[in-house]
């Protein structure tokens, strides 16, 4: 069984903290999105780079892809089709955006219990030393927390990175 790779989308692929430029950073594109939620206002601006959808794709035949964001179902209909990707199951989060108490990120502990003792990697802007070390102490498998810088997102090492710890297990 191929190990999951679990998707956050807004730091990742959506560089959201280089949305105050005047342009968008080399390879990406702004899309203007009304999620569930996002009424009233503006439309939200996310930035794409269709690229990133054929290194995922790349890396499916080492991975089984998954969204492991708070758009859950919502990616497969405003993220994935911007990137050339098929419907990607997702993580149903149980509860969002509460504290842990012990200063590991929300979604840690879902993932280990989504990850069901499987192999994975994990890429998200939020993951700190304290979710790396909490994935040690709680899971059995393998697992590779790579944090994405929300200004830059993806970039070619990380890809790089996903396939060699992939290929390495």
């Amino acid at each position: 069984m191929k190990p999951l790779l679990l998707i956050d989308v807004d730091g990742p692929l959506n560089p959201y903290a280089a949305l105050s430029r005047r342009t968008a950073p080399e390879g990406y594109r702004r899309h203007l999105m009304r999620p569930t939620g996002w009424t009233a206002g503006p439309a939200l601006p996310v930035l794409l780079d269709p690229g990133h959808g054929g290194e995922l794709l790349n890396l499916a035949d080492r991975y089984e892809l998954v969204w492991a964001t708070t758009w859950k179902e919502e990616a497969n209909e405003w993220i994935g089709p911007h990137l050339g990707l098929p419907p990607l199951p997702f993580v149903d989060w149980p509860e969002m955006h509460l504290a842990t108490g012990d200063g590991t990120y929300w979604k840690t502990r879902h993932v280990v219990t989504y990850a069901g003792g499987r192999p994975f990697a994990w890429i998200d802007d939020e993951i700190t030393d304290r979710d790396t070390a909490w994935v040690a102490a709680h899971h059995p498998g393998r697992a590779l927390l790579r944090r994405i810088d929300p200004g830059v997102g993806l970039v070619a090492g990380d890809f790089t990175a996903l396939a060699g710890w992939a290929a390495a297990g």
